[in-house]
Formats: C-alpha cells, sequence, structure tokens
C-alpha cells in the first residue's frame, strides 16, 4: 500500500510531460522531506527500474527522434514508480549521448555529388564498396569493416538517423516530470540514481545499455550487469521499445542465458514503453520470444505492485 503524502499530481504534471518546462528538483527535495518512508538501504527485497533513454529527444511533440505514445508512456512510468516507491530500491537510467560527427547522423558521409544522406537512409556494404557513399573523415575502410561486421553477424542495418541527444542539449536532458520523479524518490529512499551514459564512440551504433552493436574492442557495461544481478527484481521501461530498450533486454538475456534464476526476475513494463513507427508488429514478437526463451514477464505496470 503506497504511503506518501505528497500527491502524485504535486511530483508529475502531466500536463508538462514532453512539454519543454524544466524539472524542479528543489521542491521534490522539500516535500521529500515531509515523507517518512524507510531508507532503500534497508530493503530485503532489492527492486531496480531499469528506465532506458527517457529523454527529450525521444519525446513527442518535442524531441527530434520523437517516439508516438512516448508522452503516455512516462506518465504511467511516473504513476508506477509513485505507486510502488516505497518498495523500488533503485533506479538507472541509460541515456544516449552523441556528438554531431558519428557513423549513424548525416555528417559523417557524403554521396558521389557532395550530399550528406537523408535521415533514415539505409546505408549498406555494397553501397560503400561501390562509392554511393563515403567517409567525409576518411574513415572510409574503418566503415567497411564495420558494415561487414553488421551483416556477417546479422545486426541492424546501418541507419543515418536524425541528431539527437546530442551532448549538452536540451534534448539529450531526461524528461523533466520523470526527473521530478527520479529525484523525489532519490530523496524519499535516500539512495542516489544512477546515469548509465551510452552511444559515444563515433564509429558505432549502441541501442543497448550493455555494449555496441559492434565494437573492435568488444566493451562490455560489467557495472549495469552486475547491478542487474544484485538486484531480485528488475523492471524495464524507456523508449524506444523497438530499438533502445529490446537491445538492451537481449544484451542483458544473452548475457544471463545460462542463469534462469536470473533472467527470470526481468518483467518488462509493456505500457511504459512504445516502438518506432513501423516496428510494432516486430517488437512484439521479438519480446515474445523473449518469454519464451529466457522466462521473463511482460506486464502492464498496473498488474505490477512491489
Amino acid at each position: 500500500m503506497n504511503s506518501m503524502i505528497t500527491p502524485f499530481d504535486q511530483i508529475v504534471d502531466v500536463q508538462h510531460i514532453a512539454s519543454g518546462k524544466r524539472d524542479n528538483i528543489p521542491a521534490m527535495l522539500a516535500l521529500a522531506e515531509k515523507e517518512q518512508v524507510r531508507p532503500a538501504a534497508s530493503d530485503v527485497k532489492r527492486t531496480l527500474l531499469l528506465a532506458i533513454d527517457v529523454q527529450n529527444d525521444f519525446m513527442e511533440s518535442i524531441g527530434s527522434l520523437a517516439v508516438n505514445g512516448s508522452k503516455a508512456d512516462v506518465q504511467r512510468l511516473t504513476q508506477w514508480m509513485y505507486r510502488n516507491l516505497g518498495s523500488l530500491t533503485q533506479v538507472m537510467c541509460s541515456l544516449d549521448c552523441h556528438s554531431m560527427m558519428q557513423i549513424f547522423h548525416a555528417d559523417w558521409w557524403l554521396d558521389t555529388e557532395g550530399n550528406h544522406p537523408e535521415p533514415f537512409t539505409i546505408i549498406r556494404y555494397a553501397d560503400v564498396r561501390d562509392g554511393i557513399w563515403r567517409a567525409v573523415n576518411g574513415h572510409t575502410a574503418l566503415a567497411l569493416d564495420y558494415l561487414q561486421h553488421l551483416e556477417a553477424e546479422g545486426k541492424k542495418q546501418l541507419c543515418i538517423w536524425p541528431y539527437h541527444c546530442l551532448e549538452g542539449t536540451s534534448g539529450a536532458q531526461l524528461e523533466s516530470q520523470f526527473t521530478n520523479m527520479l529525484y523525489f524518490h532519490s530523496a524519499v529512499r535516500q539512495v542516489k540514481p544512477v546515469l548509465v551514459y551510452k552511444g559515444q564512440d563515433p564509429n558505432t551504433e549502441m541501442y543497448g545499455i550493455i555494449k555496441a552493436e559492434y565494437d573492435g574492442h568488444k566493451f562490455v557495461n560489467h557495472a549495469v550487469l552486475e547491478a542487474i544481478r544484485a538486484h531480485d527484481a528488475i523492471y524495464i521501461a524507456g523508449e524506444a521499445s523497438s530499438h533502445c530498450v529490446l537491445a538492451s533486454a537481449v544484451q542483458i538475456l544473452e548475457y544471463f542465458e545460462h542463469d534462469r534464476s536470473i533472467t527470470s526476475r526481468i518483467t518488462l513494463l509493456i505500457d511504459c514503453m512504445s516502438p518506432i513507427a513501423g516496428f510494432e508488429e516486430q517488437t512484439f514478437l521479438q519480446f515474445d520470444a523473449l518469454k519464451e526463451k529466457y522466462g521473463i514477464q511482460i506486464k502492464l505496470s498496473t498488474e505490477v505492485n512491489l
């Protein structure tokens, strides 16, 4: 049962989700002082929310790579956090963080006439091999190697995304009303939110929180994996379900594939995430396959009470 003194609407203004309105952390800290909830360190059952890329650039109406349904996702996610705040031990947030000159941005590429590709252009190994596209920074050989590995390993095709989550911009920031709830939780439960930055390697894409699509250095974020191992229940939400949420879930599950005791702890809050348009059916099929293979749960947020 929720024992919050502060009403939900004093923390989250649903009318201002994805509005560009700033968060109000001093007010959240003042409200948190009124609460009498035990600190997270005393939790016997440790629960983790893994919030994937709840950032302005993925929010409809304000984002450069807006996901339809994201505003309602944030409303439902913050309501779930509020209802379960006294039992939610830790919140970990991934944040896409990019520069302009990255392999999936237009500035990286030129065609034979000196034009940059339009957003959502797909660039294949053969396109670069045949000179249809070339890397402006002289890294064509690197790009060929990358594209060859993507195709050989069955990874996503290289898509030129609109500029998004550029480091230091408002688009890279966490959505403001989610941020209010994040820091209210942090203050009430006396636990620091964990922020995990991803996607900063200019030579690769990094949809998932654990590793890049292809990376010659084979980086693996073991800190995130160990945090998952340390919690008794893990809930995943965020944007977009078809790309960064799905990739994160797959990477986590593949790492723990031989330990059903861990994979069965994971629940997707399916109404707190939305796919990029055109990927709806494919995403649900992939989630169902993960449920069958690894024993994860897929639930509505209203069905989960901690």
